[in-house]
């Protein structure tokens, strides 16, 4: 039995599936707020619970917010500010006396589409979350791959390639720098895309939304967003040539995105034809517990 726990700001889930993937048990708490030592005796109380539920016991993996820095052994870049600087890995092994997998919310989405989701069986995996930021995880046969700096797959943190005059320097980022593919392709970004073409603030949705309906500068939006998609993706295929690469967060949601960014991204991949499968998740938000499980 693998047992997975997303540990999110607002609630933790735990789940546990069978070796062939199916579900045996689910179950979510609220997140205590503001305490790193009753957050540790949630996700306890939650494996101890579906432990006696199911009469067995699991391996456990957690999907948790930021990562674990390879200096230190402590969780950094965490948005639940609670949790940064903590040795949460080796807390939860020394409370539930056994080996904790973990990893951050994009590794374990990549994790869980390359196992038994949209990409399922396929050698090389690049999964892609583009909600309020932008991450990346890679799987390769089956197994993710994290590299030495535990930062494989950060593609939002890499300037947008092939800029055009108007692109630069670009917006800051949270990280310090200016023009990260973050700040362009997030939900955030693709707002302030639409803002600085119309002076006008409207939400992602509202932007697909009025551009289906045939207004032109949600339309123009739309058409930009997909350009710097393509080249942004096209980056990431000419360094790892995946065979997948699936969509999750947010503005994976946008239908379109699967016929018109792969229909862009030819001229700028260094191929004369992309065999690259573009595809829009299985698992939806239930991938970061479930690709936690697979851990």
């Amino acid at each position: 039995m693998k047992l997975g726990i997303d540990l999110g700001g607002t609630k933790i889930e735990i789940i546990a599936l069978a070796d062939d993937g199916s579900e045996l048990l689910r179950r979510r708490v609220a997140t205590p707020q503001n305490d790193y030592h009753e957050t540790l005796r949630a996700i306890a109380g939650l494996v101890r619970y579906a432990e006696a539920e199911l009469g067995q016991r699991g391996t456990l993996g957690v999907c948790t917010p930021g990562a674990l820095s390879r200096a230190t052994g402590l969780l950094k870049n965490s948005n639940s500010v609670a949790l940064n600087g903590q040795p949460i890995l080796q807390d939860l092994q020394a409370l539930l006396q056994r080996e904790v997998r973990l990893a951050n919310d994009a590794n374990c989405f990549a994790l869980s589409e390359a196992k038994d989701g949209a990409a399922a069986g396929a050698p090389v995996v690049f999964g892609v979350i583009l909600g309020t930021g932008v991450g990346g995880g890679i799987v390769v046969n089956g197994q993710l791959l994290t590299g030495p700096n535990a930062i494989a797959g950060e593609w939002g943190h890499n300037p947008l390639p092939w800029p055009e005059a108007h692109e630069l320097p670009g917006p800051p980022c949270y990280c310090g720098k200016r023009g990260c593919i973050e700040t362009f392709l997030s939900g955030p970004g693709m707002m302030l895309l639409y803002a600085q073409e119309t002076g006008l603030s409207i939400s992602p949705e509202q932007i697909v939304q009025r551009a289906e309906q045939g207004d032109e500068a949600c339309q123009r939006s739309m058409h930009i967003y997909e350009n710097r998609l393509a080249r942004s993706l096209a980056l990431v295929v000419n360094i790892l040539d995946p065979d997948v690469i699936v969509l999750g967060g947010g503005m994976s949601n946008i239908g379109r995105l699967y016929a018109n960014v792969p229909a862009l991204w030819g001229q700028w991949v260094f191929s004369d034809r992309v065999d690259t499968k573009l595809a829009k998740n299985c698992h939806g938000d239930s991938s970061g517990v479930r690709g936690a499980a697979w851990l």
